[in-house]
């Protein structure tokens, strides 16, 4: 088929890649790595977790170079100390981010056991 001009028209394809997945309210995860210079403060980001999921986060403050805060699941504790967990992820985060950065992250907390328990009449 020849357009008004006398040439055919070119043919262009778009191709749509779609990716669906559960809604996650608020827009984060487990964690949230605040940069010291990031579009969204420390206080936006309480702000943001207390209006779409009172009680769940908490947001520390942390002393880094790069980062500035860390909001964490609060059930994450329950699992591990308060201690251990956020400067595991500070660690960790300083790897990707920078002082710009806001980085969510999917934390999956496994627990293995191994006893060893005596057996009757042996």
């Amino acid at each position: 088929m020849k357009n008004g001009r006398g040439k055919s028209p070119t043919k262009r394809k778009v191709g749509l890649h779609i990716h669906f997945s559960e809604f996650d309210l608020p827009p984060m995860q487990d964690v949230l790595l605040v940069g010291r210079r990031a579009p969204i403060g420390p206080e936006a980001v309480r702000r943001m977790v207390d209006a779409l999921a009172p009680g769940q986060y908490d947001v520390i403050l942390v002393d880094h170079t790069y980062i500035e805060a860390v909001a964490v699941k609060t059930t994450l504790f329950n699992w591990i100390s308060r201690e251990d967990l956020i400067s595991t992820l500070v660690e960790e985060g300083n790897k990707i981010s920078n002082e710009n950065s806001i980085i969510k992250a999917q934390l999956d907390v496994t627990m293995s056991v191994f006893k060893e328990v005596e057996l009757y009449n042996v």
